[in-house]
């Protein structure tokens, strides 16, 4: 199984994140991931992000900005 993120701006458009992504082999490694790196993800252009398992949806998009 492999975990990836999908980086966009706010209206849904697929950006290229600035911290440079890898395929997690867990959630959890993913989510840490996310939780380590979204200030640096929102300061290059990412305003949300949706987890994927193996190309599979299972959740967002999630703000990166709190306030949205």
């Amino acid at each position: 199984m492999a975990w990836t993120w999908r980086f966009e701006k706010s209206d849904g458009t697929e950006v290229e994140p600035a911290v440079t992504p890898e395929e997690f082999t867990t959630q959890g490694d993913a989510e840490s991931w996310i939780g380590e790196t979204w200030r640096d993800l929102l300061e290059g252009g990412a305003d949300q992000v949706t987890l994927f398992e193996d190309g599979t949806r299972i959740y967002g998009p999630m703000p990166l900005n709190a306030e949205s």
